[in-house]
């Protein structure tokens, strides 16, 4: 890419979308079931049986014959009882009902399941009266109307939340593929910087964003690795980045990355013979961010030093990478439409992602409620934002518009 092309202001999208062209995909690994909580599936999950395996019953009964009880009342001959991991397992004949549970399985020859509220047993329960007729198939699941053998059920590329676990213990899956998790080194640069259990000197601050980067890496599932801090010195960051390149697949530094005098992050890459994909995205706030690939194949994210555009250029780019790298189908943020709350007025030339709080009415529409806050280093009014708020450049949204709006995860 040439020199001017670099010093181009992206969009957001497209930037987004150089990310995903050249980002890997990660080969795939095996996990244990219990611990493939969050992990992007690598492979199909295919149904290996029928769900439900067999006519089911609904609710606690007596399993019958809809034409034995069209004239109700009418008294059966209780013959057995079906229950979960128990069934009758003979034909049931006219004139005879089993006493079934919620879940079991209906017997050979019944067609219906009359509810226990609905009947009454006789003659020390060895009859049940129906006090109602009962619809054929009433209270009753059919074998296969669920899911059917051979059936997929999870696709490639997607990531697996806590019910889909149900899905995967169901079919057998005691290990599935899954993309390996990214391993992610974190820097923070900056002469200014002191651990955070030390107190700060004279014109100096604790270090934020190693925690709040590493946290939001391991969100996505990734193995993060925090680095020493680095002070403004080109050939100390130049040590750190290779060694850090070395094991790792992302490599996230915050600062260092604008385009003032103690600015070195981009420096110390270029000497490195990194391949600079884009240095500046029109966003607000957030607009020098450096993606880069270092010759092993190690990938750069440098993003801004300030803590709030840290957290909103991670989730926009760094967030896509780690999740790309992992074989996701959608490896970022949705957009979402909202109604916004109160007038809001975007930046001159760039697209503004605002902090914001989502909530629903009345009607269950989604109502964005823009915070107010002071600017890329407010983090403690950013820690109070569900989502970010778009404001096209230059655009003033009045109270009452429709508004684009991603959620935070």
């Amino acid at each position: 890419m040439s020199r001017a092309q670099l010093s181009e202001m992206l969009s957001v999208a497209e930037a987004i979308q150089i990310v995903r062209e050249k980002t890997p995909v990660l080969p795939a690994e095996e996990v244990a079931l219990d611990e493939a909580l969050g992990r992007i599936l690598a492979e199909d999950i295919i149904a290996d049986s029928d769900l439900p395996p067999f006519d089911r019953a609904q609710m606690d009964g007596y399993a019958v014959r809809a034409e034995d009880v069209t004239d109700a009342p009418a008294r059966l001959r209780i013959v057995g009882e079906s229950s979960a991991g128990s069934g009758w397992h003979h034909t049931l004949a006219e004139g005879q009902a089993v006493r079934i549970m919620t879940g079991a399985p209906v017997p050979n020859g019944a067609d219906s399941v009359q509810q226990v509220e609905l009947t009454h047993e006789l003659k020390d329960g060895t009859v049940v009266e129906l006090l109602e007729s009962v619809e054929l198939g009433k209270s009753i699941v059919k074998r296969g109307s669920e899911i059917t053998a051979g059936e997929t059920v999870l696709t490639t590329g997607t990531q697996i939340n806590p019910a889909m676990m149900a899905t995967l213990a169901s079919f057998g899956y005691a290990a599935v593929k899954a993309g390996k998790r990214p391993r992610v080194a974190v820097l923070a640069t900056g002469s200014e910087l002191v651990p955070v259990d030390q107190k700060p000197g004279q014109d100096q601050i604790r270090d934020s964003n190693n925690y709040s980067i590493a946290a939001y890496a391991q969100q996505t599932g990734a193995i993060y690795d925090r680095l020493p801090l680095t002070g403004d010195d080109t050939a100390v960051l130049k040590i750190q980045l290779a060694k850090a390149a070395e094991r790792c697949d992302l490599l996230i530094t915050s600062g260092g990355v604008s385009m003032g005098v103690y600015d070195f992050t981009k420096t110390a890459l270029k000497e490195l013979g990194a391949e600079l994909f884009f240095e500046r995205v029109a966003l607000r706030p957030g607009k020098p961010i450096v993606f880069a690939r270092l010759p092993n194949g190690c990938l750069v994210m440098g993003l801004p030093g300030n803590p709030v555009s840290v957290s909103v250029t991670f989730n926009l780019f760094a967030r896509t990478a780690l999740l790309a790298m992992q074989g996701a189908t959608e490896p970022s943020l949705k957009h979402q439409t909202a109604v916004l709350a109160k007038t809001t007025k975007g930046s001159g030339d760039r697209e503004s992602y605002l902090p914001a709080q989502l909530t629903t009415n009345d009607d269950g529409e989604l109502i964005a409620f823009p915070l107010k806050w002071g600017g890329s280093s407010d983090f403690v009014a950013f820690a109070q934002t569900t989502a970010l708020l778009i404001i096209p450049a230059g655009a003033m949204l009045e109270a009452g518009a429709c508004v684009k709006v991603v959620r935070l995860p």
